[in-house]
């Protein structure tokens, strides 16, 4: 009984000088990062949320009177609730998001697919093309999207010269232009993470079912596939999250009356100047994602730990 205390005090000093030794300073290092550049920012935007607006700079009361008594309340998340506009708005982001992801998985998959089992002097020039458009800049391309899909653009004119059309295909501002957009823009976000997953496959494993009788194609579904998930769940957050707040992809490409929570938050912070409900939209948005990944991330340290 007597050498509990001692173990739990040998475990507390071994974790101190872990931290305090060089593996536990680099190891601080993105913890330090998340702390400064996301508790703090996170904890200011909260803070602001809970305020009334105000004609002022800043643009928001204190959260404490000068008798020091709470002044703050949660009236803009119940707005933000009871609001069909809102809701509208975070349901719109999401499905646009998750379609998106879903088309650059559709398109993604085959390209890493094939960039995985290619030769290596093959895989370095179409991973050096994948990876292209990240030398120019992202609102460069945007613009160069909004002129090939002009009325007077590339496509247009290629189809009217091959005499397929007699007048021009209305593609700007609407939701084709929206997602051709987004899914074009991070595209190369779901065929990385795809491709760092099935270069590393033991294609051993795919000969061996073969062998065994499956058809190739019976023999992606049942060894490929299942092995690749965590390469398509790595790519589908990388897109969908930054997808959902998008902002000025739908500004130039979509409809004008598309609703999303990245041109809501502009107009509400620049335009009306409103800091409080536009701090309340930030907040909510990033509830909805970050916690069905930590979520995903519990219910995946469970599986290993069960396994």
């Amino acid at each position: 009984m007597a050498e509990a205390p001692a173990s739990g005090s040998a475990n507390v000093m071994a974790g101190k000088s872990f931290w305090f030794s060089g593996k536990g300073a680099v190891a601080g290092i993105p913890y330090l990062w998340l702390f400064v550049f996301f508790l703090v920012p996170f904890a200011i935007v909260f803070r602001i949320s809970l305020s009334e607006p105000l004609i002022a700079q800043p643009p928001y009361s204190p959260l404490f009177s000068a008798d020091g008594s709470y002044q703050g309340s949660f009236f803009n998340y119940e707005l933000l609730f009871e609001d069909a506009l809102f809701r509208g708005a975070y349901l719109n982001s999401l499905w646009v998001a998750g379609v998106s992801t879903l088309v650059t998985l559709l398109i993604g998959y085959p390209m890493a697919y094939v960039i995985a089992r290619a030769r290596p002097l093959v895989r370095n020039l179409l991973l050096m093309a994948v990876m292209l458009p990240f030398w120019s800049s992202f609102l460069l391309r945007v613009y160069a999207l909004k002129t090939i899909m002009a009325d007077t653009g590339l496509v247009n004119g290629l189809l009217r010269n091959l005499g397929l059309i007699d007048a021009p295909i209305r593609m700007l501002q609407t939701d084709f232009a929206l997602y051709v957009g987004i899914s074009y823009t991070y595209l190369p976000f779901m065929i990385l993470p795809l491709y760092a997953t099935l270069e590393r496959l033991d294609w051993s494993l795919v000969e061996a079912a073969e062998d065994l009788g499956c058809r190739p194609w019976k023999a992606f579904l049942l060894v490929t596939l299942p092995l690749s998930v965590p390469g398509m769940i790595a790519g589908a957050m990388l897109v969908f999250i930054p997808a959902t707040g998008e902002f000025v992809i739908p500004n130039m490409l979509g409809a004008s009356d598309t609703l999303m929570i990245g041109r809501m938050l502009w107009d509400t912070f620049f335009s009306e100047r409103d800091w409080t409900l536009a701090s309340s939209l930030a907040v909510v948005l990033l509830l909805l994602l970050v916690l069905p990944i930590m979520l995903f991330q519990f219910a995946e340290s469970r599986r290993e730990e069960r396994t």
